[in-house]
């Protein structure tokens, strides 16, 4: 069963008697989709954790963004998984995942599609478009930033409209669609960082840490067994899309709003505070819209009816960490991203 996120919703319970029986029935119904959603969810959440040991607040992250309909960025150094995160998730789910490898060399219709010109027996010319690796459900973009500007503005419009515009016709992408791009913090030689456009189109970063001694241990034995575990789908598209559309529906406290719009005004350069003047650049409301739709998945993946002041504390550096930069002389001083945040929300959430 679920639990109850707040007091709002307790007395939207309690009034269930007060509606009409059509009303008390769709509100049932509302109760009965959200909680089979939930356990697919969990369902899907142990099918990754038969592959990838131990990383349970970083698949919750992933699964939170395929939840709130948004893209992720995976950063991590190499060989903690982040690429076989994204395949299982893939085949746990449901989707259609294709991957690209970005190199320095790769094109934007290496990612797009292309058109060639193909000759009928009859002589005639005409142009068909070939669709490239973009046409699936879950795009894995590894090592993002070893493309090119050009390649990495390419996925600047599927990310955010769904479709593509190739030789002036657009081409809608299959729905749902997210794409998951890693990233290796240690080496930059060759690589091109991401343009602040191109980071806010990521709902999240996700940034994957080593593994516990534990979950190595579990790694090391799963390795060395004859047959490797395979992750099941449990889920689709479809099932996706429809809690998709309830976690949009859950009702969300005046508390929890006013929390995410402070503490998303004071993450800018424009607040006269000391904190601010650490900040060279901040969090657009996209990154405010962006809390709630991961505040709302979460409560949903934990089987809550409403997200909770702990969802905020714990989102908010995922969604606004790549959002944000601090000066050049607050770097100097040793001050990073990730405790601004953290003041901030203390200041905020007390």
């Amino acid at each position: 069963m679920f639990k109850w996120g707040n007091r709002a919703v307790d007395a939207a319970a309690e009034a269930l008697n007060e509606i009409s029986p059509v009303e008390q029935e769709l509100a049932r119904q509302t109760i009965a989709d959200i909680e089979q959603a939930q356990a697919q969810l969990a369902a899907a959440r142990n099918v990754i954790h038969r592959i990838i040991f131990g990383q349970h607040a970083v698949v919750d992250a992933c699964l939170i963004t395929l939840l709130a309909g948004g893209h992720a960025i995976l950063v991590g150094v190499p060989g903690v998984a982040k690429t076989t995160l994204v395949e299982a998730l893939a085949a746990a789910i449901g989707l259609e995942q294709k991957r690209v490898q970005a190199t320095p060399d790769l094109m934007p219709a290496d990612i797009l599609g292309s058109e060639v010109l193909d000759t009928a027996p009859d002589g005639m010319r005409n142009f068909r478009f070939i669709r490239g690796p973009v046409f699936c459900q879950l795009l894995l973009m590894d090592e993002i930033n070893r493309a090119s500007p050009r390649t990495q503005a390419a996925l600047l419009q599927s990310m955010q409209e769904t479709r593509v515009t190739v030789a002036g016709r657009n081409y809608n992408l299959p729905t749902p669609f997210h794409v998951f791009a890693t990233q290796n913090p240690l080496e930059y030689e060759g690589t091109y960082p991401l343009p602040e456009a191109q980071l806010d189109r990521f709902l999240m970063q996700i940034d994957i840490p080593y593994p516990s001694r534990e979950a190595e241990r579990q790694m090391l034995l799963a390795a060395s067994g004859v047959e490797r575990a395979m992750p099941v789908p449990v889920m689709d598209g479809e099932a996706l899309q429809r809690a998709q559309k309830l976690s949009a529906l859950l009702p969300v406290g005046q508390r929890v709003l006013d929390v995410i719009l402070e503490l998303v005004r004071r993450a800018r350069p424009i607040e006269d505070t000391e904190i601010a003047k650490l900040i060279h650049w901040g969090p657009g409301p996209r990154g405010a819209l962006a809390l709630l739709k991961c505040a709302r998945a979460k409560a949903l993946l934990e089987g809550r009816l409403s997200p909770s002041l702990d969802d905020i504390r714990q989102l908010a550096i995922p969604v606004l960490e790549h959002r944000m930069q601090l000066t050049y002389s607050a770097r100097a001083d040793g001050h990073i991203v990730q405790s601004v945040i953290k003041t901030i929300l203390e200041n905020v959430c007390g």
